[in-house]
């Protein structure tokens, strides 16, 4: 489900705020919705020959393996805007009614799976994206033109694995492509095993290859095997190219195997490093903790030097920027933070605060690990009150500043004590501030996750706004100070009601 949050200016002193919800209706919502049942078996997990008695039945009934999602992300192209998940191909909404306008295959030329994490070209305004598939071709990569009318390019990488990647990386010259062991195989399926699963004895790698380069022009620097699902930047310093991510030593997905305990085994990955002994390492405690890790690759010698920017103090991931500094050098990054004892004692991934990295300024930490001092960067942090949690949190560019950090955080919070949900507005300069503004919606907002949907919508991307785009860039000055309650807009109400 999409949630949505509108400003709208009706004169110097007044903002008119809206809240909207709506569900993504892909194809196989719209079937499930005409049966007025659910139709689709859960096909990703659980025992192997039920996995794929579901595969064939789900491909049998409706001539579709597994359901379409869409609940991962929100981006904008070429003026329109999009949701996804990386099973799939994109879902085109309008923004202003939520409503799905049909499926986004750029008029037949992508017919495969898209990523999560699409870039954008930042001398062409064209979109870099690619696409997994269990069968070959396993991976392949596409740029789109500038308009959204047509894929330009589309390369086979030749992978000898279907690899579960979910973001991309670009530079100025490079794409950055991660290649990590969550492998998805029908022939371990066939024969009993897994259809996804984390391959830790597996290789790892990272691959830079020219923006618009063939599987031959890739240089792939291998690297220690580890879950790196999302990328803060990545940027060119001299002959090396800097990929800076959120790195665990194991991979959430897709879960434990048949037979383990669902909870025990989610329950342990969220502990906190520091009770996990050095002697554990193998073992699931502290398996999904982690931290900001930076790769240098080099060009020219092809060595690879990597550290831990991050401490131990929390475990953080889902990374956001400035969208204008993508590719290129910069100073701040943004993360929520986990919650390590709540999601520990739930068996879910909590997220408690907010945490701003200054990638320039340096501090140190003494590692209990290995009983030494690191160098780290400087992070400061907004936790939210106990019992508070957060999903989907945006970084908003106040409309005509070139300051890096001149903006907002914005997140969709719940208490659960209260039961109460409110979108927080941040100051991104001061996050460890209090909320410049707090605003409760109408009615309680599904239990925050880890997905990257519920973000808020601005115009962030344009450079001239058209008057509606406007109204929605920079409306916070009127919230400097106290609470609000919005009313709510659903999609039986029509656009403009409160």
């Amino acid at each position: 489900m999409l949630h949505a949050v509108y400003f709208s200016k009706s004169n110097q002193s007044s903002w008119t705020i809206f809240y909207n919800n709506r569900y993504v209706e892909s194809d196989t919502f719209k079937l499930e919705k005409q049966r007025r049942n659910l139709a689709f078996l859960p096909a990703a997990e659980g025992d192997p020959a039920a996995v794929f008695s579901a595969h064939l039945l789900n491909l049998l009934r409706f001539g579709m393996v597994d359901k379409y999602l869409s609940n991962t992300n929100v981006f904008e192209h070429a003026g329109r805007f999009y949701v996804t998940a990386e099973n799939h191909i994109p879902q085109e909404i309008n923004i202003k009614t939520l409503e799905t306008l049909g499926k986004w295959d750029v008029d037949g030329t992508w017919t495969r799976p898209f990523s999560s994490h699409a870039k954008k070209v930042r001398s062409t305004g064209e979109l870099v994206t690619f696409g997994f598939y269990p069968q070959k071709p396993y991976f392949e990569i596409g740029i789109i033109s500038a308009d959204g009318k047509k894929v330009v390019q589309k390369v086979d990488l030749k992978f000898k694995r279907c690899t579960l990647s979910h973001e991309i990386g670009i530079t100025q010259r490079y794409n950055v492509i991660m290649d990590f062991p969550l492998v998805i195989d029908i022939n371990r399926l066939l024969a009993g095993g897994p259809l996804i699963k984390y391959v830790k004895k597996e290789y790892a790698r990272i691959g830079v290859m020219p923006i618009y380069g063939d599987a031959d022009s890739i240089k792939w620097f291998e690297v220690e095997p580890a879950a790196a699902f999302h990328i803060v930047n990545c940027c060119e310093d001299g002959d090396e190219v800097v990929v800076i991510a959120c790195k665990a030593r194991e991979s959430i997905i897709p879960g434990p195997e048949f037979g383990l305990d669902k909870y025990e085994w989610f329950s342990s990955g969220f502990k906190h490093i520091k009770q996990v002994r050095k002697s554990d390492q193998d073992s699931q405690d502290g398996a999904f903790f982690t931290r900001v890790y930076e790769w240098r690759l080099n060009m020219k010698s092809g060595e690879v030097k990597g550290k831990y920017l991050t401490g131990t103090e929390f475990s953080m991931d889902f990374p956001i920027i400035n969208e204008k500094f993508t590719g290129v050098k910069n100073k701040y990054g943004y993360t929520q933070v986990i919650d390590s004892a709540a999601s520990s004692i739930s068996g879910m991934a909590k997220y408690g605060g907010l945490a701003k990295l200054h990638l320039e300024e340096k501090t140190s930490e003494f590692c209990q690990a290995d009983q030494q001092p690191e160098e780290l960067i400087k992070v400061e942090y907004h936790k939210f009150p106990e019992g508070t949690f957060c999903s989907g949190a945006t970084f908003v560019p106040k409309f005509g500043s070139l300051e890096e950090e001149d903006g907002w955080i914005t997140a969709f919070v719940h208490d659960e004590k209260s039961n109460i949900s409110q979108v927080y507005i941040l100051d991104a300069k001061n996050i460890s501030s209090k909320p410049i503004a707090k605003i409760k919606l109408p009615s309680r907002r599904s239990r925050p996750g880890p997905r990257h949907v519920a973000a808020q919508v601005w115009p962030s991307w344009a450079s001239t706004p058209s008057p509606w785009q406007s109204s929605w860039a920079a409306p916070l000055l009127g919230l400097q100070k106290g609470q609000g309650t919005i009313p709510q807009r659903s999609e039986e109400i029509p656009l403009g009601a409160g």
